[in-house]
């Protein structure tokens, strides 16, 4: 009976989570900077983001918060803000005396608790999952669907969410892969810095 919209769902969700954003941007960053261990934890905390999304979106929160300007303008400032913040932190990387070596060996200054954190609040924070959600959860999703089903399409989203980052955290933590990122050393983590900052821009200017 829910077939249909399942369908229409997980395609729009394939899109969004593949799309280049400020998740992909911190997996990549962890995955080549710190490790398979860190950009995995990270992944959790990417996928707890969505289910606070979908949490909010079944109370209805997400109406208040796009009939309230005020309230989504102070929600992409903060956002802004947190990618800023990382950003310029990987602005002012430093490179090593042992190069791209002491880079590959670099262990990660987060616990698994603290990746799992960042990793929630960077996606927990993005307003383009907000609006994505509060669209799928008003548009694609029937008002006559029960809640129940609703929830189970947001832990689906969640599960897909953490299965794509993980297998991205997999690949991109590989040996060679770190290794072909790595030959710039600060560079790359400069250039990821960039990014993010872009994307904080990007965020104030939707």
């Amino acid at each position: 009976m829910y077939l249909e919209e399942f369908l229409l769902i997980a395609i729009s969700h394939f899109f969004a989570v593949a799309s280049p954003g400020p998740d992909f941007a911190i997996i990549l960053k962890h995955s080549v900077q710190y490790g398979r261990r860190d950009a995995l934890y990270t992944a959790v905390g990417i996928a707890l983001g969505i289910l606070l999304h979908v949490t909010y979106c079944l109370f209805g929160v997400a109406v208040i918060i796009s009939s309230s300007p005020t309230l989504f303008a102070s929600l992409k400032y903060a956002a802004a803000a947190y990618l800023a913040f990382i950003g310029v932190q990987a602005l002012r990387s430093k490179p090593s005396a042992d190069g791209a070596q002491a880079m590959m060996l670099q262990s990660s200054p987060y616990s698994p608790l603290q990746a799992i954190n960042k990793g929630f609040l960077v996606n927990a924070l993005n307003p383009k999952a907000t609006l994505f959600f509060l669209s799928l959860f008003t548009l694609v999703i029937d008002i006559s669907t029960p809640v129940t089903v609703q929830a189970v399409y947001g832990v689906y989203m969640a599960l897909a969410t953490w299965l794509w980052f993980s297998g991205l955290a997999l690949f991109l933590s590989r040996k060679k892969v770190r290794a072909f990122f790595n030959k710039a050393g600060h560079w790359f983590d400069r250039g990821i810095g960039v990014v993010l900052l872009l994307l904080a821009l990007r965020v104030v200017l939707l």
